[in-house]
């Protein structure tokens, strides 16, 4: 076996024994609690501190920094497996690890010594600030504003629909540094910021679905934070910073979509199989199975999908295309795959007492977040201009 048959079989076997770690964690300690911290909408702490202890507060965080390095195609298995239990737990760390991409691609070394193994332990857990009340899709339309004042930038302005804003700690925040810049790109900034005086949340925001994870609304009321964390190190690279977080945020968004359309097709081939309607399991009727066929063929699509993404991301090409076809298409799939497994469960899948019905409400959300599925088709359609001219 030569050296990269060799390297190719370790990271697999690297692969399977966190996958079967993370298995054994959900039969023990989640798939048994997920409907209960769901219909109370209760933060899993618990579950977070064993998260912590599976060191996935640190999955793509690099090995030097104390994370565990691993690649973006192990991540979207990590996340596909989770998310097929409770999606809720992956949106725990899929925002806290953007925010460690952004000091991971473009933070100073200084930055990245002293935030990424406190990112990597769970230390310091937050998320991705940046939707406005006014300004979601439009990341360019945000108002927040900073102010350098010697030593320190003063910041003002609201963020909202940000997850982990109750339950964590420091957020990458994207703020205006130059609101006459053109074009308005060129006047955005991150900064890592840790909570404190000034900065507070405002209120708790109740949601459809995706309970058990706290969205909330940050408010900044002349917020100090030390011009030692603006990211990079320099003014004007802000939209760059998020824009790259978010290749990593939309293969996870993917994965989930993956995860939740996996979880309604695995129910519902079993309750077709024991389910009987006129003498026979439904399972045999044609019209249930032309629904089971076509949920079996796109979810395998959409993890195609997902994987191509992410190969492209760890490879370190340019990936907004392929993470937007991914990010599209698994999250569409895991809204029809949702709602033909409500259909096929009948009664049943309306009824709290299954997951069914949490599906059809969790699912929707992935359409949503980390950019509208509007906007990915219209990334998907710039890219394939440019990379393909007349």
């Amino acid at each position: 076996m030569n050296s990269h048959a060799r390297d190719l079989s370790e990271a697999r076997e690297q692969e399977q024994m966190i996958l079967d770690a993370i298995e054994k964690w959900l039969e023990r300690d989640v798939r048994p609690h997920v409907l209960k911290f769901d219909h109370a909408d209760e933060y899993p702490h618990e579950m977070v501190e064993q998260m912590k202890e599976l060191g996935l507060f640190g999955a793509t965080i690099p090995e030097e920094y104390g994370g565990l390095g691993l690649s973006a195609t192990t991540y979207a298995k990590i996340v596909e497996k989770i998310a097929t239990d409770w999606m809720s737990l992956t949106g725990i760390f899929n925002s806290h690890l953007i925010m460690a991409a952004c000091v991971t691609r473009m933070g100073t070394e200084v930055q990245k010594a002293d935030l990424l193994p406190r990112f990597a332990s769970g230390a310091l857990r937050g998320g991705l600030a940046l939707t406005e009340p006014d300004a979601g899709t439009d990341l360019q339309a945000i108002r927040t504003r900073a102010v350098r004042d010697g030593d320190e930038y003063v910041i003002n302005g609201t963020k909202t629909w940000i997850s982990n804003g109750i339950e964590g700690s420091c957020f990458a925040l994207l703020v205006k540094t130059d609101p006459n810049a053109e074009p308005r790109h060129k006047g955005m900034t991150m900064f890592i910021a840790e909570k404190g005086e000034g900065f507070t949340v405002s209120k708790k925001l109740e949601k459809m679905g995706y309970k058990g994870i706290d969205s909330a609304e940050l408010v900044f009321q002349d917020y100090r934070v030390p011009a030692s964390r603006l990211v990079g190190g320099e003014e004007g690279r802000g939209m760059q910073a998020a824009l790259g977080g978010l290749e990593l945020g939309r293969i996870n968004i993917a994965a989930r979509g993956c995860g939740l359309a996996a979880a309604a097709l695995n129910d519902s081939v079993s309750y077709a199989q024991t389910r009987k309607t006129f003498g026979k399991p439904i399972a045999q009727h044609q019209a249930i199975q032309l629904k089971l066929g076509e949920m079996a063929t796109k979810l395998q699509a959409a993890r195609l999908l997902t994987y191509d993404a992410a190969r492209a991301y760890d490879s370190g090409e340019r990936c907004d295309m392929e993470a937007g076809m991914a990010k599209f298409f698994a999250s569409e799939t895991a809204v029809e795959n949702s709602l033909e497994a409500m259909r096929i469960h009948g009664g049943y899948g309306y009824s709290k007492e299954y997951h069914v019905e949490r599906y059809f409400r969790d699912a929707p959300l992935m359409c949503i977040g980390e950019g509208t599925n509007e906007i990915q088709r219209m990334i998907i359609a710039k890219q394939l201009i440019e990379r393909n001219p007349a």
